[in-house]
């Protein structure tokens, strides 16, 4: 009996194992379709930079969404429960608002946000592999440039 138990946990962590390399893989071909290197998806927190850039919001987004790792502390430290829990939701909502910009950075609607939310095992091979969905710039603005370019370009018409 300890024998299929053994089985079935390995058959079912080599399973999670291939999903998760799925996974980074389809992140990485987004990360490549946006003009970004692809390994920096499987590089943590300097992920969620590149993904700033590609959604076009400020580096500190990046503090955001590692906000959502916040619960995880929580339960360690005696009283800090209730701040790590609100600190996790923060960074929840930022997460989800990332995702919104990166559907539309892909000229997608809220639609795929929500697929790339509850159904992401599916929309996230979509947008990786289906050649017809192009980045189109950060939220979807071809001609936004990057956030460095925009914050320096404030005023320049009015020379």
């Amino acid at each position: 009996m300890e024998t299929v138990a053994t089985g079935l946990i390995i058959i079912l962590s080599l399973f999670i194992l291939a999903v998760c390399v799925f996974y980074a893989y389809c992140v990485w071909k987004i990360y490549e379709k946006a003009g970004q290197p692809g390994w920096a998806a499987i590089v943590p927190i300097y992920n969620y930079y590149i993904l700033t850039k590609i959604i076009g919001k400020p580096w500190w987004w990046t503090i955001l969404l590692c906000l959502s790792f916040g619960y995880m502390f929580s339960y360690r430290m005696p009283g800090a429960g209730a701040g790590f829990s609100l600190v996790a939701c923060v960074g929840f909502v930022f997460g989800v608002w990332a995702t919104n910009l990166l559907s539309k950075s892909f000229g997608k609607d809220i639609g795929f946000t929500l697929g790339l939310i509850f159904l992401g095992f599916i929309f996230l091979p979509i947008m990786a592999f289906d050649r017809t969905i192009q980045y189109r710039g950060p939220a979807g603005n071809p001609n936004a440039g990057s956030v460095n370019d925009q914050i320096r370009g404030i005023g320049a018409d009015m020379k």
